[in-house]
């Protein structure tokens, strides 16, 4: 007996704009790096784009990963063809011209540069660390042992949290402000140092 397939009847759906889907679907999104957005040629394919600003499309063809078994047959084939020249070892060097090195430098300088902190800290974190803060002072041991440590932290996890909270100048700097503790002139740096102070304390 012939099995009867059941086919989905199918329905156009009005809802969906089938062009915008295409181009979505089609679309690898939009490059962030401003230098490689200027210097990249849309007439040109990815991998000649790459390869004019000095850059690796592939990292496993740059950095190859030694094989054993290709390593053993090259010494097999240097001991079997000693007269022969060995055509992998004279391969001739071609000197790739790179048009577009700037662009290598500018991203290089781009990664040296110092990065902003932008860490901070969830609102319940902040408030339970500021809530130890003010009962217990800087006595961590006490601290683990408050009823609100509903995880049962030790002493040296809540040590590590409020060091973090210390490190962090935008968060610590309300905090000190809401107890009177920092004057209206007070920099970030200065904050910083002052937070440092205390951590070397606690050591």
């Amino acid at each position: 007996m012939k099995i009867k397939k059941q086919h989905r009847k199918k329905k156009y759906l009005h809802k969906l704009n089938r062009k915008r889907m295409h181009i979505k679907q089609r679309s690898t999104g939009d490059v962030n790096c401003k230098p490689l957005k200027d210097a990249w040629d849309f007439k040109k394919s990815t991998l000649r784009n790459m390869k004019e600003m000095g850059l690796a499309s592939d990292p496993n063809k740059v950095i190859k990963i030694p094989n054993f078994k290709q390593e053993k047959v090259k010494i097999a084939k240097k001991i079997v063809n000693e007269d022969e020249s060995d055509d992998d070892d004279v391969e001739e060097e071609i000197v790739q011209l790179v048009p577009k090195k700037e662009i290598v430098e500018i991203l290089e300088k781009e990664a040296r540069a110092p990065r902003q902190r932008r860490f901070m800290l969830p609102k319940g974190q902040v408030e339970f660390i500021t809530y130890l803060l003010d009962k217990y002072g800087h006595d961590y041991k006490a601290m683990a042992k408050d009823k609100k440590n509903y995880y049962q932290e030790t002493w040296k996890q809540l040590r590590a949290k409020v060091k973090t909270f210390m490190g962090i100048p935008k968060q610590y700097s309300e905090y000190l402000a809401s107890k009177g503790l920092l004057d209206k002139e007070d920099n970030e740096e200065e904050l910083k140092e002052q937070a440092k102070a205390l951590v070397m304390d606690d050591d």
